[in-house]
């Protein structure tokens, strides 16, 4: 796959395809302060390669070698961005499903909940509660001067708290997902805490499953959790969704 990918600003999108054979494609998203070279996104992409699933990999505007600023990297815009990708694939592939880590979680649900371009969806330790992250992550931290997690290359922003305190929470746009969805999560993750995922899964209407990955972390970092949910969720797209 050789398109350009560019959002509504012009910002270029930087992507990775696998090519799997598979006429569906799955599209995956990472979280905040990441890109598409994330350990757990790279796994994801590469074991639903293995499987004979077409997978492709992208990095937000603002993140990684996509274009735009950091600062003004917010969940709304980040489905904004979601939905140039969808563009760029829409005539050139079956069905579309899409997978987001943490932040990129928040961004499917609400692309989903709109976009019948994507056919199931799946949400890796998926951030549901944003206006409860925005003050337990960073309430302390003053936007403009301050970092995300003391990181310099990841400057706190107003737009990004105003962003998630104006969504506040997912729970009732869950409810509006009618396609398949997967919910993965651990139980040690520390970043976005795992009654997000029960939060949402409650109110989720219409065929839904949840993986819940004992001892894991927010990103899945020892070798036996990273294993777990790239086998889960490779295995529920298979059987589940019939890839060909």
């Amino acid at each position: 796959m050789n398109t350009e990918i560019r959002n509504e600003a012009g910002e270029k999108i930087d992507y990775s395809y696998h090519d799997g054979g598979s006429d569906s494609i799955v599209v995956i998203g990472h979280g905040v302060t990441g890109n598409k070279d994330r350990p757990l996104v790279t796994a994801l992409a590469e074991g639903l390669k293995a499987a004979g699933i077409s997978a492709l990999r992208f990095s937000f505007s603002g993140n990684g070698e996509s274009g735009g600023d950091f600062r003004d990297a917010t969940i709304t815009k980040e489905v904004a961005d979601l939905g140039a990708v969808l563009d760029a694939l829409e005539g050139e592939t079956g069905h579309i499903i899409y997978a987001g880590h943490s932040m990129g979680g928040a961004v499917g649900v609400l692309r989903a909940a709109s976009d019948s371009r994507i056919k199931a969806l799946v949400s890796l330790a998926g951030m549901v509660n944003t206006g409860k992250f925005a003050e337990t992550e960073f309430g302390d931290v003053v936007p403009g001067e301050g970092n995300m997690w003391d990181d310099e290359d990841c400057p706190l922003s107003q737009a990004y708290m105003d962003d998630l305190r104006g969504i506040g929470t997912l729970v009732e746009q869950g409810s509006q997902v009618q396609v398949p969805w997967m919910l993965v999560h651990g139980t040690e993750d520390d970043v976005v805490l795992i009654e997000d995922t029960h939060d949402i899964f409650e109110r989720a209407a219409g065929d839904k499953q949840k993986l819940i990955i004992e001892g894991s972390d927010h990103v899945f970092s020892q070798a036996e959790h990273m294993c777990e949910m790239v086998e889960g969720v490779t295995n529920w797209i298979k059987s589940h969704l019939g890839v060909n």
